[in-house]
């Protein structure tokens, strides 16, 4: 099977597709150059997706525009690249014979939705968003566009949301592995379970590490989060302890990955010791704590 991935060259696209070029054929597209970028320019270059088109067999769309970039740019180009070139994409995609367009969005897209007052958040795909910020809107709006082609056109649409998924401080992103978080591996295998999977129609997954709290416990984790993580996950509690770390107080929220990981077959396996693993090996993926303050 042959696949196109945009954004090839950023640290998500880059693990995509080193994941998926051992059991598949892989081209990427970024507009940086990169081992990993087989083709250079803009996804806006109707002239370069047409060559980069050809006989694909499946789309996986992560170039975008990001959370950084809010206010640093337009909200005219949010839309130029992260709706109006993904439309464009797919469209191209089904006049070139693309059996399946996959997208790479984000948990982020939940906005207000995602953290209630007064209780923890549990978010699924079945919360309505309410955005905060053009990012977010953008990416809404090309979930949309998504759809309504899958819908005229037939065409198989994978939507992935996957959450928080970059470097920071090795405490706050080990406990976000528990609640909203997940390493950038978990979200390539994620894409290649998708790939092999080719659910019919339109689907859309959260994409975030493995939790060990249900929706019962959410009153209790914005209350006490301390005493409810030492309950359910007491390795984290005794690896805190050992290092001097301190558990968080409260949690905002808690996205359920549950819907993926049984309708794809897929599983998170890089939870929280893996960053501890990272940190002690002096790996880039994750900050020392003590450089924070």
């Amino acid at each position: 099977m042959k696949i196109l991935i945009t954004g090839s060259a950023g640290r998500v696209g880059r693990a995509i597709y080193i994941k998926l070029m051992r059991t598949h054929n892989v081209v990427g597209i970024d507009r940086t150059p990169c081992s990993t970028a087989d083709f250079v320019g803009d996804i806006r270059d109707d002239v370069l997706i047409s060559e980069a088109l050809k006989n694909i067999d499946v789309i996986i769309h992560t170039a975008a525009l990001h959370a950084p970039h809010v206010g640093l740019v337009t909200d005219k180009d949010f839309q130029s690249i992260n709706v109006d070139a993904t439309e464009q994409l797919a469209l191209a995609g089904i006049k070139a014979g693309v059996k399946h367009f996959i997208f790479t969005s984000t948990t982020a897209l939940y906005g207000y939705a995602s953290t209630p007052i007064g209780i923890t958040g549990w978010v699924n795909e079945q919360v309505n968003p309410k955005p905060k910020s053009i990012y977010h809107k953008s990416k809404i709006a090309a979930e949309t566009k998504l759809k309504e082609i899958s819908n005229q056109f037939n065409l198989p649409v994978t939507v992935l949301q996957m959450s928080r998924c970059f470097p920071e401080h090795a405490d706050l992103m080990a406990v976000f592995r528990l609640t909203r978080g997940i390493d950038a591996r978990d979200v390539a295998n994620a894409h290649l379970c998708a790939v092999e999977k080719r659910l019919r129609g339109f689907n859309r997954f959260i994409i975030s590490g493995t939790t060990p709290f249900s929706r019962t416990d959410c009153k209790s984790l914005y209350d006490d989060a301390k005493f409810v993580i030492a309950q359910k996950c007491p390795e984290i509690a005794s690896a805190f302890k050992q290092r001097g770390w301190d558990l968080p107080d409260t949690l905002d929220r808690v996205y359920d990955s549950s819907s993926a990981q049984n309708k794809l077959g897929w599983l998170p396996i890089y939870g929280f010791d893996s960053v501890l693993e990272m940190l002690d090996a002096e790996i880039a993926e994750v900050l020392p704590i003590s450089k924070r303050n």
